[in-house]
This record gives structure tokens, sequence and C-alpha cells, in this order.
């Protein structure tokens, strides 16, 4: 059961944290182009597109920490310090995508911003992505392991 746990885990940040770390990192700079040329329907539907690629990847994200969550019960390092720290930096990472990033994607989408306000948007998001780097880091290296990983 734990090599489906740890399967289905693995699955579910590939398919759904990728495609939201690309889709938030291609943003800012569509919805600058979006701006650039307002009457551009092609650059205003990306910018739509991007976003709603975000939220709807977001919502299938939350698989990843439940299955996360599952396997490491099955696995007996709920109490491991790489895992905590993991967790830590999870619930950071869906509080920047939800907090930060989402709110600032949604008020672009509505035409309300500038182009200062791609360029928070673009460090918010390059923070997330960050986050789930060291994420997937720790997931790997799993410091202190048994498994000689």
């Amino acid at each position: 059961m734990t090599k489906f746990l740890l399967a289905v885990h693995v699955l579910a940040a590939i398919v759904a944290v990728g495609p939201v770390t690309v889709a938030a990192s291609m943003f800012p700079p569509a919805a600058r182009r979006a701006m650039a040329a307002p009457d551009d329907p092609k650059a205003v539907e990306t910018v739509q597109l991007l976003h709603r690629i975000c939220r709807v990847y977001a919502t299938v994200g939350v698989v990843v920490p439940v299955f996360g969550f599952a396997t490491a019960s099955a696995m007996g390092v709920l109490g491991d310090a790489w895992l905590i720290v993991s967790i830590g930096l999870t619930a950071l990472a869906a509080v920047v995508l939800a907090a930060l990033v989402l709110p600032r994607q949604g008020a672009l989408v509505e035409g309300v911003g500038t182009r200062e306000a791609t360029v928070r948007l673009a460090m918010f998001t390059g923070v997330f992505n960050l986050l789930w780097a060291v994420v997937t880091v720790l997931m790997i290296v799993r410091p202190g392991s048994t498994t000689g990983a």
C-alpha cells in the first residue's frame, strides 16, 4: 500500500503542481503583453487561460499533501524533521499561491493593475516556485533518512 500511496503522491505533484508553476511563471510576461496590446484578443485570452490553469490545478493540487500525509503515515516518518519542514514549506507555498499569486492574477485578468503589479506578481510567483523546489529537494534527499538517499 505504501508504494501505491507514494506513486499517487508523486504523480499528483507532477500533474498538479507542475502546471501551476509553469502557468504562474508565464502569467506576468503574458499580462504585460496584454497590457501593451489591449485590443489583441489573443493576448487577453492567453492571460485568462493561464489564470484558469493556475486556479484549476491549484485546486487539484490539494491531492498532493493528502496523499503525502497518507504516505508519510504508512512509512512511519510523520515526526521526521525533513518532513515537518516540507509540510511547513508546502503550507507556506499554498498561502503564497492563494493569498498573493491568484488574487493578483485575477485583478490583472479583470484589467486592474499596472506594469509594476506584474513585477510584484513575478516576485511572488518566484517565491512560490522556490518553495516548491526546496520541498522537492527535501523529498528526494530526506536528510537523516535511513534509506541512504
